[in-house]
């Protein structure tokens, strides 16, 4: 449906994007997971052809969007990370502001924004004015305007950022629905639970660049080499953080307050040697566990960081 090929970003001296290529399948959600600063946002400003990539190609359905970018924007619905919303106007106000800017009137503007209210579960609250709203009822209104012209693709930047735990899970399966319905809905984050229990298939990206890809299943399945043991101490040293990052069978090491994560081969006798090693330093060991990975520890596995560093 749409390929993104060795697609870079400068801005002046920064490179945002760097030389990635992507899929976007029909009737899927695909989530591009990554922290703050990653390259996502920039990487569907490209997509909905906000701005054009310093470098690569982006063809939707055979045509170069780069060069001709209308043959794409009438069929996509864009959810701004930010609030783009009218504040003095009400939802109904904002919502008919923006049908007005995609060319519908009358009767089908009318009933187009009825529809998209009883979508986002705001009918109730559509003639108050939108900054008497919660920070979720203003993310559901932002969504409500991308779906008015009918879209084909969804993008959504960030949509639950800053809300309650209500809202969120509304806007999640509001997400789940529109897909069911048809829609093709790329769904970037940088909540690992939000993406591994939407997604498709999955993106991961970090500081510019595509760092590991495929379905939750495969990316999990891309661990089966290596362990993640928790290790509970009653208190941790720097010595003891020390000697269990020098071992040589340690992929990535974080430590929590008295936790330490250790990422490892799976077939690796660390967990005996950090007990030798605690037992040597006075450090006690008060519980450990071997866990099952996620996709917060493929990335940790990738980067040696955690998607909140």
């Amino acid at each position: 449906m749409i390929k993104l090929i060795r697609v870079r970003k400068l801005y002046k001296s920064t490179e945002a994007v760097k030389g990635i290529d992507m899929e976007i399948r029909e009737g899927e959600i695909l989530g591009l997971l990554g922290p703050n600063g990653a390259g996502k946002s920039t990487t569907i400003s490209i997509i909905s052809t906000l701005f054009p990539p310093t470098e690569g190609q982006v063809i939707f359905e055979g045509q170069d969007i780069v060069k001709n970018p209308k043959a794409i924007r009438r069929l996509l619905g864009m959810v701004p990370q930010e609030i783009a919303l009218y504040p003095e106007l009400s939802a109904y106000e904002n919502l008919k502001f923006f049908g007005k800017l995609y060319g519908l009137n009358g009767a089908e503007l009318e009933s187009k924004i009825d529809e998209v209210l009883n979508i986002i579960g705001m009918s109730e609250k559509a003639k108050t004015p939108v900054k008497t709203y919660s920070g979720g009822m203003k993310r559901r209104v932002n969504i409500g305007c991308a779906l008015l012209h009918n879209p084909k693709i969804l993008i959504m930047d960030e949509p639950t950022v800053g809300i309650d735990t209500q809202s969120r899970t509304y806007i999640l399966e509001t997400v789940k629905k529109l897909n069911r319905e048809g829609m093709t809905i790329v769904y970037t984050s940088h909540y690992m639970d939000e993406v591994e229990y939407l997604c498709d298939r999955i993106y991961i990206m970090d500081d510019g660049h595509i760092i590991a890809q495929g379905t939750k299943e495969e990316l999990k399945a891309s661990m089966t080499k290596e362990n993640t043991i928790i290790i509970n101490f009653e208190y941790i040293n720097n010595n003891l953080v020390d000697a269990i990052k020098s071992m040589q069978d340690v992929k990535s090491l974080i430590v929590e307050g008295d936790t330490i994560k250790v990422t490892c081969e799976k077939n690796s006798n660390l967990l005996q040697k950090t007990l030798l090693i605690a037992q040597d330093l006075d450090c006690v060991i008060t519980s450990f566990f071997v866990k099952e990975p996620t996709l917060e520890d493929v990335f940790l596995s990738k980067t040696g960081r955690t998607l909140r560093d």
